[in-house]
């Protein structure tokens, strides 16, 4: 309600009571509620190093700090870190790995140079390939479980590769070979 009695300096009661209506205690309420559920909640999702370090195998020795794949396993789901094979001649990968067959198992390793890399099919996920992105390598296509395909790194880098039907799903991999 405008007072007009009160001159030219007043300020009309409905403009100041829409403009702090923000503040009104069943607003307060919300922000706090709303605020409060969200510290709660993000205390329940934990630190992500925590959720890595938890899936690691406790049998396996990783590289710390690992190399940086430039986000390449943002949507791999069983990858927790660089498992560290240098000193091997021969290392072995599992194709088809995984409750639904749809990962390499180790995801990502570390291997000196000259090391051979075995992929070996598990058989199950379907019908998978091993394909470099830099071209370097590529498989045949197979679902056979025993079926394996081989490579020898012996310049040093990283190497990151593809399951091209499965691409979607998450299944990549990475050989970090150290000279």
């Amino acid at each position: 309600m405008y007072r007009p009695d009160l001159g030219s300096t007043a300020v009309p009661t409905k403009i100041m009571s829409e403009k702090f209506n923000i503040y009104s205690r069943r607003n307060v309420i919300r922000i706090l509620g709303v605020t409060g559920f969200s510290a709660a909640f993000a205390g329940c999702l934990g630190d992500s190093d925590e959720d890595a370090d938890a899936a690691r195998n406790p049998d396996e020795t990783y590289v710390e700090p690992g190399p940086d794949y430039d986000g390449w396993f943002n949507d791999v789901s069983n990858y927790s870190g660089t498992v560290d094979r240098r000193g091997q001649e021969s290392v072995t990968i599992r194709v088809g790995a995984g409750s639904q067959g749809l990962a390499f198992d180790p995801p990502a390793i570390m291997v000196s140079s000259g090391t051979t890399i075995v992929w070996e099919w598990t058989g199950s996920g379907g019908t998978h390939n091993v394909v470099a992105q830099s071209g370097e390598f590529q498989s045949e296509f197979s679902s056979s479980s025993g079926y394996t395909f081989e490579h020898t790194f012996d310049d040093g880098g990283v190497y990151t590769y593809v399951c091209e039907p499965h691409r979607s799903a998450g299944m990549k991999g990475a050989i970090a070979v150290s000279e």
